[in-house]
């Protein structure tokens, strides 16, 4: 009679053990946001201004909270992007047209252009106030993150299988339906790994995001970033190890404590015929099952979610219109019209604001420094890519070796540039190398990340029913690369590309520019030609460089991934 359930307590929950652990979990993620807020909400600026970024390791874990607040903050505005402008952009075809040049566009503008030309309208619109300051941080943290959430976003909508797709017509589902019972489960796995991805993406920047200097304009956040900036400065190597060690602990906990569950309860979610064979429960995800308390408000909160989720909202799905039809091609000609008609505005405006400090000289050497750049962002993804796609199958198709690398990869993608200035620097220095090749690994570290997480998202996500034909039919080394594993990763693999072609081209602003102590050194590229324009304050190279930095990027973006791309698009809706 040891297992006897006492009527009054049959079919209820009543708190237990794990109640308590998850409770403590709770409250402490608890006081710790009630605290970011009360140093945030109403501070004036002069506050922190005049407040010193201490180097004692004892203030790291405040400076970790504020860091980590930002970067989940950003994080759920990145998802909010993903939804909607992803959507919009793989449902319609004509905004499409529009909204995935924009992002190109987007991926490509380095940071410190987006804190040139956003630090002021925000700290304007919380004038003397931290919220300011706080936001322009955020906001720089969200580019570094977003464009590569909506990239795999919009990938996975793509490739929506046509049984899929043909099942939820047969079933009547609504759009909404559709999107959240289909759209958003399918690009689930592949989703979680790029949300990881860009929290380690906005770890990189998290010096330029927190210890700003834009022409007259400055201000150091409390936070990991701007504690790194100031051992740089008084070259404390001590300080820079504190630092990476408290990086390893935040990321190992919101690893265990958020991530590793989301991949494993993401798993559920792939799509394949057959039973897959699933691994052991990670603890956090087993502790949130065993606590009655919170897996009823979980439940109710579910079950909210559900009803809303299965509501038949009736809004007319973009890209119903018959595109053969001759209102169709009318329609397409004035879009096509509008969109030149804007970009041409939009050209005359900058060429007229560039032109009236610049000169035709400075136009060649941008575009020289630009070629000088794509070199490097070129001969990395090779390296790249030759490296981390067999590694990144690898790891996908073995479970526990997934559970391993999970970790240890998302530390190493959040390992930001800056860290390594120090033994780089005074190695070219000792050394007396030439920076031009030296500091181009810099670049490395941030970019082929996107590449790996990618791929192991699409070999996670390969089908079980695949792998046993594959299995039964004996095919095995270059046949199994070239007709079963590449074009099952292609979709994932270009995805990925794509965004650390653009990663690369953002990172070059950490990367060509180095500096320990007194010992600063810089490579000849665009990233190094738009850090010392910013460090000006010379708004007009900064543009110049932007709009060259963009150009290169869609140039590169136009006449190969966007090919690929489409080319296992087709591969994947046919096969």
């Amino acid at each position: 009679m040891r297992n006897y359930t006492p009527p009054a307590l049959a079919g209820h929950r009543v708190p237990n053990r794990f109640d308590g652990a998850a409770l403590l979990i709770v409250m402490g993620l608890l006081i710790a946001l009630v605290e970011v807020g009360r140093t945030t909400i109403g501070t004036p600026i002069a506050q922190i201004q005049n407040t010193p970024i201490h180097l004692s390791p004892a203030w790291l874990p405040y400076y970790a909270l504020r860091s980590t607040a930002r970067m989940f903050a950003a994080l759920l505005f990145s998802l909010t992007f993903t939804f909607t402008y992803a959507t919009l952009a793989a449902k319609s075809r004509r905004a499409g047209m529009v909204l995935i040049p924009i992002l190109d566009i987007l991926q490509s503008v380095p940071i410190l252009g987006f804190l040139t030309f956003t630090t002021v309208f925000f700290l304007h619109l919380f004038p003397g106030k931290v919220m300011g300051a706080e936001l322009a941080s955020v906001f720089v943290i969200f580019t570094s993150q977003a464009w590569n959430m909506a990239f795999s976003f919009y990938q996975s909508l793509t490739t929506l299988p046509d049984d899929l797709q043909e099942a939820s017509r047969s079933f009547r589902l609504s759009p909404w339906q559709r999107f959240w019972k289909l759209d958003v489960p399918f690009a689930m796995p592949g989703l979680v790994w790029n949300t990881m991805l860009s929290m380690s993406g906005g770890w990189f920047f998290v010096v330029a995001s927190e210890a700003v200097t834009v022409g007259n304009t400055q201000f150091t956040l409390p936070g990991i970033g701007s504690y790194v900036a100031v051992a740089l400065a008084k070259e404390d190597l001590p300080a820079i190890i504190y630092a990476i060690l408290a990086m390893l602990v935040v990321i190992l906990l919101y690893d265990q404590l958020l991530f590793r569950p989301l991949v494993a309860w993401s798993g559920k979610f792939r799509f394949e015929t057959t039973a897959a064979i699933s691994g052991p429960e990670p603890w956090m995800l087993k502790l949130l099952r065993r606590t009655a308390l919170f897996r009823t408000i979980g439940e109710a909160i579910g079950g909210v979610f559900g009803t809303i989720f299965r509501l038949r909202l009736s809004f007319r799905q973009p890209g119903q219109v018959d595109e053969t039809s001759e209102p169709s091609r009318m329609m397409d000609g004035l879009w096509f019209v509008m969109i030149a008609a804007v970009a041409i505005y939009a050209a005359f405006h900058i060429v007229q604001y560039v032109s009236t400090t610049l000169h035709w000289h400075d136009l060649f050497t941008a575009l020289l420094m630009g070629l000088y750049t794509a070199i490097r962002v070129t001969v990395l993804m090779i390296v790249a890519s030759l490296i981390w796609v067999p590694i990144g199958v690898w790891i996908g198709l073995r479970p526990a070796a997934t559970r391993i690398a999970q970790p240890i990869a998302q530390f190493l993608a959040a390992f930001p540039a800056n860290l390594l200035f120090p033994p780089v620097v005074l190695a070219i220095v000792y050394f007396n190398v030439n920076p031009n090749i030296w500091l181009t690994p810099l670049m490395l570290i941030g970019t082929q990340w996107y590449v790996l997480f990618n791929v192991i998202a699409g070999a996670a996500a390969f089908p079980g029913d695949m792998k046993e034909a594959v299995a039964n039919f004996h095919i095995h080394g270059w046949l199994w690369w070239r007709k079963v594993m590449i074009p099952g990763i292609l979709p994932y693999f270009i995805t990925g590309a794509l965004t650390a072609s653009g990663g690369a081209w953002n990172a070059s602003i950490v990367a060509e520019v180095a500096s320990w102590g007194q010992h600063q050194l810089a490579a000849q590229g665009l990233g190094a030609y738009i850090a010392e324009a910013t460090a000006a304050g010379n708004t007009p190279r900064v543009v110049l460089g932007v709009v060259v930095m963009a150009c290169f990027v869609i140039f590169f973006n136009r006449i190969l991934w966007r090919p690929l791309y489409a080319y296992a698009v087709r591969r994947t809706t046919l096969g």
